[in-house]
């Protein structure tokens, strides 16, 4: 990337050189044709054209310092020290109108003497169009190409030129024609065009300095994000634009019930859809859980995972009475938390779920997370009975064999961990009832087992 930029870099600079070399030809062109056969609109031509060499120069020296990286005291880079060229491109442009306006005004109302005709008027002002022409296309390819504001400026500001060549040339046929005041009419139409450029380019700049989302740009972020689906929910978006790159800022909502790295998957997703979308920009994304469009018990589950120190909120259940209902959950806290201090927490979050529409109590269970259990294989004489008579209760229970069988020795007793194939169209609640009575069957019947655990599958 940086290799890209320091290319992009020298590229703009190039352009820019050679701009500002073209810029100053055609001013020492009309001024001097202008000086010399008193036309004041080739003067205003070349006086506008001057404002082209110092805004070129403007803009050769922003584009350098527009591409110095991101540092500390910039962290989203120099790239407006190219809005802030432009804006002074512009400055220059309108001072250059008003001292063009006052001298035709001075001319239309003295009844000033009519430019003398020479050929090499017309030659300098075909010369000016065939150079306006192409840098105004050479500067609007470099600037599609390396997002550069100034140079997309310079581009207009050469394609006034131009609109301001073909309006002196149309006042100097009108003179030749025979129509004296023609040229300083065309002196006014060119101060007009510069006027029109110049605020065209103030009107952009300044939207981008004062950080006004471009519509488009918003609309195409927004809706990359809304194709994602309806698990990730779009809560703010907020764009801003530095020389044709935006920075966006994106606060996106997921089921409460999501872990924390579902939560870093879905950023991810949101972070390559608006850069697909805008291309090269730098997206932040902030993830929290969907308060919005949620049942009941996952309002319960929000409200009680939004405590840093609740790790688990499980066993939520909801009883139901007419309009009313009753909410018991089960929160897990770090295990070394004191009970004063869990006991207030859970106060909290069930004075947050009282809050909420239909519920008449709460009722929280509090319990310490559990450690990690350093585990060992058992021992093999009591392994294999172990599972022996495991095999014999869960075939005898379910009439079929149990899958992967594993034993784990652990402080606390032994840990049974079994695969059971369930029967086909069997519904999930009936799989789990018959999973925990299986459980208890055989923590009952075999001496040591500390716990089981079942995994159901089809």
């Amino acid at each position: 990337m940086a290799e890209q930029g320091e290319r992009s870099g020298s590229g703009v600079g190039r352009t820019t050189l050679v701009s500002i070399g073209v810029a100053a030809v055609l001013v020492a062109l009309k001024l001097g044709v202008g000086l010399a056969t008193h036309s004041l609109a080739l003067v205003s031509a070349g006086i506008e054209s001057s404002g082209d060499v110092v805004a070129a120069v403007l803009t050769f020296f922003a584009v350098r310092l527009g591409g110095r990286p991101a540092d500390r005291g910039h962290p989203y880079g120099h790239r407006r020290a190219e809005n802030l060229g432009a804006l002074g491109e512009a400055a220059i442009l309108i001072g250059g109108a008003l001292l063009v306006t006052v001298e035709a005004v001075k001319h239309l109302t003295a009844g000033a003497h009519a430019p003398q005709m020479r050929w090499y008027q017309f030659a300098v002002i075909g010369v000016a169009l065939v150079l306006d022409l192409s840098r105004t296309s050479v500067s609007l390819l470099a600037s599609r190409r390396y997002g550069s504001p100034a140079l997309r400026a310079n581009a207009v500001h050469f394609a006034a030129d131009m609109i301001g060549s073909l309006a002196v040339l149309a006042g100097l046929l009108a003179v030749d024609a025979g129509f004296r005041q023609g040229d300083s009419v065309a002196a006014l139409l060119v101060a007009v065009v510069i006027v029109l450029a110049a605020a065209r380019l103030l009107g952009v700049n300044a939207n981008v300095l004062m950080d006004r989302t471009p519509a488009g740009a918003r609309a195409a972020a927004a809706q990359a994000i809304a194709a994602l689906g309806e698990d990730i929910e779009l809560s703010r978006l907020r764009l801003r634009e530095s020389a044709g790159r935006y920075f966006a800022d994106v606060v996106v909502s997921v089921p409460a019930g999501a872990a924390l790295v579902e939560g870093h998957q879905a950023a991810d997703r949101v972070e390559q859809a608006v850069e697909e979308a805008l291309p090269g920009s730098d997206v932040v994304v902030h993830v929290e859980p969907r308060r919005r469009g949620l049942d009941l018990r996952d309002r319960v589950l929000a409200i009680a995972l939004s405590e840093p120190l609740v790790k688990e909120a499980h066993d939520i259940t909801v009883y139901e009475d007419g309009e009313r209902a009753i909410v018991s959950l089960h929160l897990k806290f770090p295990h070394d938390l004191d009970l004063r201090s869990a006991h207030e927490i859970a106060e909290r979050v069930e004075r947050a779920i009282l809050e909420l529409p239909g519920v008449d109590d709460v009722q929280t269970h509090l319990e310490p997370l559990e450690r990690p259990l350093h585990a060992r294989p058992a021992a093999p004489p009591a392994e294999q009975a172990t599972e022996r008579r495991a095999r014999e209760l869960v075939l005898l229970r379910t009439g079929r064999e149990p899958g992967r069988m594993r034993l784990l020795s652990t402080d606390a007793g032994t840990v049974l961990l079994l695969t059971l194939a369930g029967r086909d169209g069997e519904s999930l609640a009936e799989a789990h009832l018959l999973a925990g009575e299986l459980e208890e069957q055989l923590r009952a019947q075999i001496d040591g087992l500390a716990d089981v655990v079942i995994h159901t599958e089809p």
